[in-house]
């Protein structure tokens, strides 16, 4: 029988030491360090994570009671708690940031293998901000509003895999607009957003760079209908038509845009969609609105199963470790659903990792059959075989 060291230790073997030294000297992250390693403090945080640790004590002393396992981490001893405080505190949140790109890369690499839902070539993403909230008092520095603290998380998902393509953490006052107007795509993808990122400016800008966009009409939105496309009678398309809106007029070029009417009878309502894509059918720019439905849902993922909700440090660099962590162990979580063979929910992927981290058994074996019990140690095959 094969030896195999913890599903844990297996799990951390999943990132490549070699890049992630390179990253610490990239940023210079253990520039002051005495004895606890970048490598040590990053195991502790995705324990932090995967084991649900609620508090800094939890975390090492977590870490403490298996710590005749920890070798197989690569972490000799576990950190005291002030020795993880101070270097969450101090030490840089873009060595994260930099873990986070290199795993995302390896993601890519299954997701883009797999079936895609929509027939067209073209990169599709999804836009989006969430608020996490903080208290005003110990998160002063996270400025919101007068009695209260948060930070928002800026996200781009790829709808190749659902993967968390790019993330910018802020304090909860940045507009959502004042993120994405920085942001450059290739020609040809497709970005969807809901109504918080309309801007007319914005759009044009979108549209010289060859990005389509697909988005929600604004009520109050002033506009001239340039031509009314027909549509079948008895169907749920109400309205496709070509538009242009007065205040670009005024530029000496007229930019023309698609406005679609859908009845959403589910809902029992009229659903105005605006994108500057032309040659769509009106239903297939419908679904891809419909598709941006996941990037709320990776949120809600994000919230109820990592730890980003309550935190184990209070400044800045603290928060924002313990945000890109759970962005890693979210990336980590669906990299091991794209890999297994068994129908895992991410929701009942972690319960059940959470439950075997310290369980010597083969990771992809068990992934791929959950429920087999793990073959006999020698121990017991011996024993079988003197009785």
């Amino acid at each position: 029988m094969i030896r195999v060291c913890s599903i844990f230790s297996q799990l951390v073997q999943l990132f490549s030491r070699v890049e992630f030294e390179a990253a610490v000297r990239k940023h210079k992250a253990e520039r002051h360090a005495r004895g606890f390693t970048c490598w040590g403090q990053f195991v502790a945080m995705l324990f932090c994570q995967l084991g649900r640790a609620h508090s800094l004590r939890e975390i090492c002393q977590g870490l403490a009671a298996s710590e005749g396992k920890l070798k197989h981490l690569g972490v000799p001893t576990a950190p005291s708690r002030s020795t993880l405080a101070y270097a969450n505190q101090h030490r840089p949140w873009q060595l994260y940031q930099t873990v986070f790109l290199e795993l995302l890369n390896r993601c890519q690499a299954l997701a883009q293998s797999g079936r895609r839902k929509f027939r067209f070539k073209n990169k599709l993403l999804s836009l989006d901000a969430t608020v996490i909230d903080l208290c005003a008092t110990l998160y002063d520095w996270a400025k919101f509003r007068r009695t209260k603290g948060a930070i928002k998380l800026h996200l781009l998902l790829d709808h190749d895999g659902y993967l968390p393509r790019f993330a910018v953490i802020t304090d909860g006052k940045t507009h959502e607009l004042n993120v994405a107007r920085k942001l450059r795509w290739e020609a040809g993808t497709i970005l969807v957003f809901d109504r918080g990122y309309v801007d007319y400016q914005w759009f044009l800008e979108l549209t010289r760079q060859g990005v389509y966009w697909v988005t929600r009409l604004k009520e109050n939105a002033d506009y001239m209908v340039v031509e009314r496309r027909p549509v079948p009678s008895g169907g749920k398309v109400l309205a496709d038509d070509v538009i242009c809106f007065y205040r670009l007029s005024g530029e000496g070029r007229e930019y023309f845009f698609r406005r679609v009417e859908i009845w959403d009878a589910e809902q029992q309502r009229r659903l105005v969609f605006l994108s500057n894509h032309l040659e769509f059918g009106p239903t297939t720019l419908a679904a891809i609105y419909k598709e941006r439905w996941q990037v709320e849902l990776f949120f809600k993922a994000l919230k109820q199963l990592c730890k980003i909700k309550t935190f184990v440090g209070t400044s800045a660099n603290a928060v924002k470790v313990q945000v890109w962590t759970a962005l890693i162990a979210m990336l980590l979580l669906r990299f091991l659903q794209l890999r297994a063979r068994f129908g895992w929910a991410l929701s009942n992927l972690l319960a059940l990792l959470r439950q075997q981290l310290f369980v010597h058994r083969d990771l992809w074996a068990w992934l791929d059959d959950p429920f087999q019990p793990p073959p006999p140690s020698p121990e017991e095959q011996l024993q079988l075989a003197l009785a």
